[in-house]
């Protein structure tokens, strides 16, 4: 049963990141990778308050292992990094390495702190 929530969730997770991220391409152009860490900082914020609030069991697997991990991407942030640097954007790609990492890390965070209180709320 637990894969089948996993699954589910990847399967509404995946096409969610392809459609943020093209639409934020649309936007904001493709200079910049823009649309993986939208994805890649919703989902760490997601993740958080997950975690903050102690969610377990088929909520977990569903909405976390399922959504958030089919949403975020290391592989593609990672392929994205390096291409800037081919491309001779260095100075992009070390900023896109470290907002994205400072930005995740922080979107976790306040996941957390404020799944924290949704818990402390429903006890």
């Amino acid at each position: 049963m637990t894969v089948l929530l996993v699954m589910l969730g990847a399967a509404v997770g995946a096409p969610l990141r392809y459609l943020v991220d093209r639409a934020v391409q649309r936007r904001l152009g493709t200079g910049f990778p823009w649309g993986t860490l939208t994805v890649n900082v919703a989902g760490s914020w997601v993740l958080g308050l997950l975690a903050g609030a102690s969610v377990g069991g088929g909520t977990a697997a569903l909405a976390g292992a399922g959504f958030c991990g089919a949403l975020t991407t290391y592989s593609t942030f990672g392929y994205e990094a390096v291409r800037l640097v081919e491309g001779g954007a260095r100075a992009r790609a070390s900023a896109y390495v470290l907002v994205s990492t400072a930005a995740g890390l922080g979107a976790a965070g306040l996941g957390m702190v404020l799944g924290q209180g949704f818990e402390a709320v429903g006890k």
